[in-house]
């Protein structure tokens, strides 16, 4: 099967989705056997989702300029300073946690995979997306040509 230019393979799709549900299982499972308070857990959840959606939205603001949709200064230092944001506040908060040393670096490895994979799966939806449209855009050119030619004979 020929791949399209822009349109990520099947294996780079799927090892994106399963990065990204790897991450953010292990991180939750992670929380789930934790033995700290349920406000604790309830702050490192949050932190991880907050991080899942200001990353997607640093890439979808990147990617818009980059492709000639207008992005407002204001969202885009925006989605920069919560992605930041995030990093800091689990950062902080594995910093002063009472966890072993390996618990705060599971942590943050589970964190910086989610985060990486949600941007990659992001990035893969938007390019199928993109082909998709090439590809209708493809048949309906080739459509419009084979009926005039087919009018001139």
């Amino acid at each position: 099967m020929k791949q399209k230019p822009n349109q990520p393979s099947a294996a780079f799709t799927g090892a994106s989705w399963f990065a990204l549900l790897a991450g953010i299982v292990a991180f939750n499972t992670g929380l789930w056997n934790a033995e700290m308070e349920l406000n604790e857990k309830g702050y490192y959840f949050t932190v991880l989702m907050f991080g899942l959606f200001s990353a997607i939205s640093v890439q979808k603001a990147v990617r818009d300029q980059m492709e000639g949709i207008p992005v407002t200064n204001l969202y885009y230092g925006i989605s920069w300073f919560a992605t930041i944001l995030c990093i800091v506040l689990l950062t902080v908060g594995l910093w002063n946690a009472t966890l072993t040393k390996s618990e705060k670096g599971f942590y943050a490895m589970s964190f910086t995979l989610s985060v990486f994979a949600a941007i990659a799966v992001q990035k893969n939806t938007r390019d199928a997306k993109a082909a998709q449209k090439e590809e209708a855009k493809d048949q309906n050119t080739t459509e419009i040509t084979s009926t005039y030619v087919h009018k001139q004979v």
